[in-house]
């Protein structure tokens, strides 16, 4: 069985299958400095592709089998097997980008504002992801986690941990730690750690078994169809059928002409399938702004709307073999590096962390790619999937971490892998929360493109927070986007997937089906954490 590293350093190599819009000859950057880093605001190749009738129809349409997309198609066809479901993927396999380069880590749900959907997703996906990994068997291990800072350090991990205990029944248990206390636990980090704060909730998990699992269960439903190595190439409303007919598909069980065309071209093959679909839900990732900025680019949208750009954040993994870390049984974050207020975080901090195997690695840091001047070139950032390995980035690494674990050898350290963070802000810029974009098929015009989907009243305050104009009601079929779905992405999926899931149940198909969806929701009681001394009618809260 190919294992995970070689899994990341062969996909590094391998060619695209085909860029999304043609390319030309540039030289991406890699770039530390905050200074003049431009968003790239790409379209799908929508002057390529004329509009098309359909020939097929679906009811659910998920663009992109990261684990995000994984997880979103994997609801859809256990919550409505009387519903088709697609899942289409450009890439010839699952989490060919961000799904599989990254920590594989199982966050708490420490750092982000309370009422952000990034927090509540986390922690209700971390409990789904413990549970999901018990049920399929997927590796995993609680290893707990050290947040570490010098002795100036403890109003800031005092901060945190007040912070922590708002978060509701699901606030993971913390610790806050002398550094004495701290270095009982793990000996090998420096004598200058003042304070700490102990994470019991968090873990790791293997993220290609938890997308194998995923996947498994998406083959093995009668209503869902997974397809790789197929890309979107066009997207268009599709306003009623007068004539009375409509496009016919394999297992379509609305038989409504109301929705979005969707074209797909799969292989090598010249001319594109157009599908029908009811609802689509992109879950592209680092393409997820191309749909909805063609849309723009084709005058769909109300006047004065303006494209979605999309940053791009490199973070380098090195492997470790060396001395310092001998007795290491759990994650060691150092305090997070901040930018504009409490929870701008330009990144977590090169941190350690261990892999299913117990093998050490460090990372990611945080580079901004700078793309080329033309925005046709959408995937640039491929050239940067091979993790820096200068002199430079080493010793800049080493210094990073000596910090708080002093006896690690620049000479350990060796460059892994890398992975690319999709960013719906340029560097220096004030938190930005995940977010869920929602349009109708009808009445385009007198859409913006920054059209919020209207949450579950309990997720609410993440939208009055940053302000944003939701979308209460339409006609039509439904475009679901996920823009900006970062870190901690791996640990909210199965939630999020759980939140498409009751947005389509409430604005699709017109039944919220609450009683069942909260009765299932309390099953996901986690182990160790205080929300069992407060019992589980109150587990769910927000859900």
């Amino acid at each position: 069985m190919i294992t995970l590293r070689a899994a990341r350093q062969l996909s590094a190599t391998l060619p695209l299958r085909r860029p999304l819009a043609p390319s030309h000859s540039f030289s991406s950057s890699t770039l530390r400095s905050k200074d003049d880093i431009p968003g790239l605001f790409a379209t799908l190749p929508h002057d390529k592709f004329p509009p098309k009738e359909p020939a097929m129809q679906v009811d659910h349409l998920v663009i992109g089998a990261g684990v995000v997309g994984l997880a979103i198609a994997s609801h859809l066809c256990k919550r409505y097997p009387d519903k088709s479901t697609f899942l289409v993927e450009r890439h010839v396999r699952a989490g060919e980008e961000t799904s599989s380069r990254n920590s594989e880590v199982i966050h708490g749900g420490l750092y982000y504002p309370a009422e952000s959907l990034k927090t509540m997703l986390c922690l209700r996906g971390r409990e789904m992801m413990y549970r999901r990994c018990e049920e399929w068997g997927v590796p995993f291990k609680q290893t707990g986690k050290l947040v570490v800072g010098p002795r100036e350090s403890k109003e800031y991990l005092e901060g945190m941990q007040k912070h922590i205990s708002t978060l509701g029944p699901l606030a993971p248990p913390v610790r806050l730690l002398s550094g004495a206390e701290a270095k009982e636990l793990e000996p090998d980090i420096s004598s200058e750690i003042g304070w700490a704060l102990l994470s019991e909730r968090t873990g790791i998990v293997s993220s290609h078994e938890l997308m194998d699992s995923l996947e498994r269960e998406i083959l093995d439903s009668d209503s869902a169809e997974l397809v790789y190595d197929t890309e979107v190439v066009r997207i268009d409303p599709h306003l009623p059928d007068r004539s009375g007919t409509a496009a016919s598909g394999k297992r379509g069980s609305d038989d409504s002409s109301e929705g979005w065309v969707v074209q797909t071209s799969t292989g090598d093959q010249a001319e594109p399938d157009a599908i029908l679909a009811r609802v689509v839900i992109n879950s592209s990732g680092l393409n997820g702004q191309l749909a909805l900025n063609a849309l723009q680019g084709d005058k769909r949208f109300a006047e004065g709307t303006e494209r979605m750009g999309m940053w791009y954040s490199k973070g380098n993994y090195t492997s470790y073999k060396g001395p310092g870390v001998k007795n290491v049984k759990r994650l060691i974050y150092p305090v997070p590096s901040m930018t504009k207020g409490a929870h701008s975080h330009e990144s977590l901090g090169t941190h350690l962390t261990l892999d299913m195997e117990g093998n050490i690695k460090f990372g990611p840091d945080s580079e901004w790619l700078k793309p080329p001047s033309s925005s046709s070139s959408v995937d640039f950032w491929r050239s940067a999937l091979a993790p820096s390995s200068s002199d430079d980035h080493l010793k800049r690494m080493h210094q990073s971490i000596t910090q708080f674990l002093p006896d690690i050898s620049l000479e350990g350290l060796a460059p892994d892998y890398a992975g690319i963070r999709p960013k719906l802000v340029p560097p220096g810029a004030k938190f930005m929360d995940f977010n869920f974009l929602w349009h109708y098929s009808r009445d385009l015009q007198q859409q913006k493109l920054w059209a919020h989907a209207e949450l579950p009243k309990e997720l609410r305050g993440a939208q009055a927070s940053n302000g944003s104009e939701t979308v209460k009601g339409g006609k039509g079929g439904s475009m679901l986007t996920l823009a900006g779905i970062e870190s901690p992405g791996l640990t909210s999926s199965l939630a999020i997937g759980e939140l498409v899931g009751d947005m389509i149940a409430e604005r699709v198909w017109g039944h919220g089906d609450a009683a069942k969806r909260q009765a299932e929701k309390e099953k996901v009681i986690p182990k160790g954490a205080r929300n069992e001394e407060i019992g589980a009618p109150a587990l769910d809260a927000w859900a």
